[in-house]
């Protein structure tokens, strides 16, 4: 039975790949490569997950990182030393300068049966990075109650208690 199931897996992609000598190298890849995936998904399936632990650690992360008025501690890292340094006490996690607000890209039609995708501008006019090594992190003024965003460009590391200073 795995013999012949095989067989005919192997003859479906030779015939797909030998019906339409027009399409480009990269749709016949596609194509073969979903042929694989069907075979390799029906052969093993999916994993046998039954506690779902590690989503309902990320759900409880994403709701405490919800919390309002959140305190935390924000150092930096010495790549040199290897040690962490206070930088201020702060609200909230940091946010990676690349997050977007909005969708980075949106589609801009069907041409040739391919959807075309471009980039989307920020509300505020401008085009994130796809990535950044930057930071944003609400420090609290030192002078004030009062927190202002700081923008860092070293690693950081911003924690929900004192770190040690």
């Amino acid at each position: 039975m795995k013999k012949r199931y095989a067989g005919g897996i192997i003859l479906a992609a030779v015939l797909s790949t030998a019906c339409d000598v027009q399409r480009s190298s990269d749709v016949k890849q596609r194509d073969q490569q979903e042929v694989i995936l069907k075979e390799a998904t029906a052969q093993t399936g999916m994993p046998a997950i039954t506690n779902f632990r590690e989503r309902k650690l990320l759900k409880a992360i994403i709701e405490l990182r919800d919390q309002d008025g959140l305190v935390t501690w924000t150092y930096t890292f010495s790549e040199l030393s290897g040690q962490i340094k206070f930088f201020c006490n702060s609200v909230g996690y940091g946010i990676p300068y690349a997050t977007q607000y909005t969708n980075p890209s949106k589609p801009l039609g069907d041409f040739n049966n391919q959807a075309s995708i471009i980039p989307q501008a920020d509300p505020n006019g401008l085009f994130s990075p796809a990535s950044a090594e930057g930071t944003w992190v609400m420090c609290k003024n030192p002078s004030g109650k009062d927190t202002r965003p700081v923008y860092v460009e070293p690693r950081v590391i911003v924690s929900p208690f004192s770190l040690g200073d």
